[in-house]
């Protein structure tokens, strides 16, 4: 304790003389920035030990205003914030460490997961909702009038585009052609047995005119 006292104090006096160095965002050197990194990231731990998550989180946000170029800060910020699940504050803090660095694997692991819980808890809200308890049919009509009156939209799925409407258009053309191909394929099948049936034709000739001949 003696030992981590006079380090936490050192690293607390450097983040103070270098913020109060740097009064506009960008005006520190490379150096002098990752310093201060450092010393902040020392503090951000100490805070979250404490379980003082929004402090440590001014601090981070703090870093990058100082560092609008870095994406440390903010990838912390999402994973904390991922952590005390606060999601959509972690969706926000991960867009940002991707502006920055669209090939991030945290920050993409981050928002993708983030936005699964998001789904889930609204989709256990609806499904929570007292309109919610009928039928399957009666459920899906209720939750697209509620998806309706949140999205402002009176139509859920867009219309389908020309060249959605032509490629459907071509598609019927197709299949009816392949209906028309099998029609005499058919027909000659089922005249096939009815000539074979009964008598021959000669000897139906024979018997005399009409099928009552062999009655006479």
């Amino acid at each position: 304790m003696t030992i981590g006292k006079p380090g936490k104090v050192a690293a607390l006096a450097m983040v103070l003389l270098v913020t109060g160095c740097a009064s506009t965002p960008g005006s520190m050197s490379q150096d002098d920035y990752s310093q201060y990194l450092k010393a902040t990231t020392l503090q951000v731990d100490q805070l979250l030990a404490e379980s003082k998550r929004d402090e440590a989180v001014n601090l981070l946000s703090k870093a990058a205003e100082l560092g609008p170029a870095s994406k440390e800060p903010w990838v912390r910020i999402a994973r904390i914030q991922f952590d005390g699940g606060k999601y959509g504050e972690a969706i926000v803090a991960a867009g940002e460490v991707l502006q920055r660095d669209p090939a991030d694997r945290v920050a993409k692991s981050v928002r993708a997961v983030s936005g699964l819980r998001v789904a889930t808890e609204s989709l256990a809200d609806l499904r929570n909702d007292a309109e919610m308890t009928g039928s399957a049919r009666g459920d899906a009509v209720a939750l697209a009038r509620v998806m309706r009156e949140s999205l402002g939209e009176s139509v859920l799925i867009p219309p389908p585009t020309p060249e959605e409407l032509e490629a459907r258009r071509l598609e019927e053309e197709r299949e009816k052609a392949q209906k028309q191909k099998a029609r005499p394929k058919a027909r000659v099948k089922k005249s096939m047995p009815a000539a074979s049936e009964g008598r021959p034709p000669a000897a139906t000739a024979a018997s005399g005119s009409g099928p009552f001949g062999a009655l006479k």
